[in-house]
């Protein structure tokens, strides 16, 4: 045993010696203890489009719409579960405790979805293409994110001007340089293809693209089939990265093959890419978080191994994917009589949405509204980019209660036949202020 020998230290005798002023001591320690380890934490300025959602909530005015927040709403401005997803429940719910259980999921999702998912965004499923289920649209984008950190030099990731506004977070905080690539023409209210293509041609090779394949958001604005060709020369020229954010197959145009015909020009060039799949918009999955993030690989092989990394990546991020937006996503896709249902909803849901684009479009021409309003009827998708300059978005909802975003944007689901005309004479009213 060793003995303990006391060492007198002077510095230490006077800090543990006693306090002269006990009053003031009771003091400071009584302010220490209101104090907050949290104190330096500054408030986070509020989502653009959540909080669009939610200024919309708390306004009392009855004539308010929203037109900020994407999600599909019927004629009646509710919110649609489709009639297809209501039947798979009632599957899932007659087999749980069966045939289904709430076991968790493999990191990697439910795998009798990987054959069926990649069906319908590539028109086949391959042995080159390594799938993982993700939380929705988001989280697929997060884990491409922190897979080209880990694996590829990747100089700077290049996005649209303007893009979704979490787009550049995603990658920003996965540690990448995040820039802009010319996308929006303000004057025709349209493409702006041939910036886009001096911009690539000037780009750093081995620099990552982020595309959206299909109803671009927020423009509404698509390449033609003749300008992705280009559009992925230059990608196999610069030896570019591609990143295809797939979100609204199918709701663009009402048929799921021709929503996917740019990402199938991709994948028939023989590239190798990330593709990200959500299911939110066009199966009104939204709360359910299922999506698919897609590395389209050489061969087999490397797609084994690309896999392995990217449950590497899921598994202390959050573990494994929930099972029941998986279990519907199965029973419509896996099922013929399901399958032939989505889409003839889906074409209603593409349809109604053509609908009201050209019942905006008409109601603007009839007032005379200043300016031209083709670009409402010539863009396609869920949202138009109206072109409304901030302070017009600002008396939008200050004077109007129309909630859109301040970029201009808005959300074509919200509009219906009862408040259209509201919508079209609040607009005619703030342009010509």
């Amino acid at each position: 045993m060793f003995a303990v020998r006391r060492v007198f230290n002077p510095l230490i005798a006077k800090r543990l010696a006693p306090v002269a002023h006990p009053v003031k001591t009771r003091a400071f320690v009584s302010q220490i203890r209101k104090m907050s380890m949290f104190s330096h934490v500054e408030l986070a300025p509020v989502d653009p489009i959540l909080g669009t959602a939610l200024a919309y909530k708390e306004c009392p005015s009855p004539n308010k719409v929203n037109l900020g927040i994407g999600a599909y709403r019927t004629e009646q401005g509710k919110t649609y579960v489709l009639d297809v997803v209501k039947k798979a429940e009632e599957q899932i719910l007659a087999e749980t405790g069966s045939g289904i259980d709430k076991e968790y999921l493999p990191v990697d999702g439910l795998a009798a979805n990987k054959a069926l998912t990649q069906q319908l965004i590539f028109g086949q499923s391959a042995d080159n293409i390594a799938s993982a289920q993700c939380l929705s649209g988001t989280g697929a984008l997060r884990i491409t994110a922190e897979f080209m950190k880990w694996f590829l030099r990747v100089p700077v990731v290049y996005m649209s001007d303007p893009t979704w506004g979490n787009h550049p977070t995603i990658f920003q905080k996965a540690g990448h340089k995040v820039e802009k690539y010319p996308y929006w023409d303000a004057a025709t209210r349209g493409f702006n293809f041939d910036g886009m293509v001096k911009h690539m041609e000037s780009a750093p090779e081995g620099a990552a693209y982020l595309f959206h394949p299909v109803a671009h958001n927020p423009t509404g604005v698509d390449p033609t089939f003749e300008q992705w060709a280009k559009i992925i020369e230059l990608c196999q020229t610069k030896k570019f990265i591609p990143i295809l954010d797939s979100a609204y197959q199918g709701y663009a145009s009402g048929d799921l093959a021709y929503d996917r015909k740019a990402i199938e020009m991709f994948v028939a060039s023989g590239m190798e890419m990330f593709v990200c799949q959500s299911f939110a918009k066009n199966l009104g999955l939204y709360g359910e978080r299922i999506g698919m993030m897609h590395i389209v690989c050489k061969d087999a092989d490397n797609a084994k191994r690309c896999l392995s990394q990217q449950k590497m990546i899921i598994r202390p991020m959050y573990s494994s994917p929930p099972c029941h937006g998986a279990l519907l996503l199965n029973k419509v896709l896996g099922d013929p009589t399901l399958y032939k249902e989505w889409t003839v909803e889906l074409k209603g849901m593409a349809d109604r949405i053509l609908e009201v684009r050209k019942l905006l479009r008409d109601a603007l021409e009839a007032k005379g509204t200043p300016g031209t309003w083709n670009h409402t009827t010539a863009q396609i998708g869920m949202f138009s980019f109206t072109g409304l300059t901030p302070p017009q978005c600002e008396k939008m909802i200050s004077e109007h209660h129309i909630y859109l975003l301040k970029s201009g944007r808005i959300s074509l689901a919200g509009l219906n036949k009862g408040n259209v005309d509201y919508v079209a004479s609040a607009i005619d009213k703030v342009v010509r202020e």
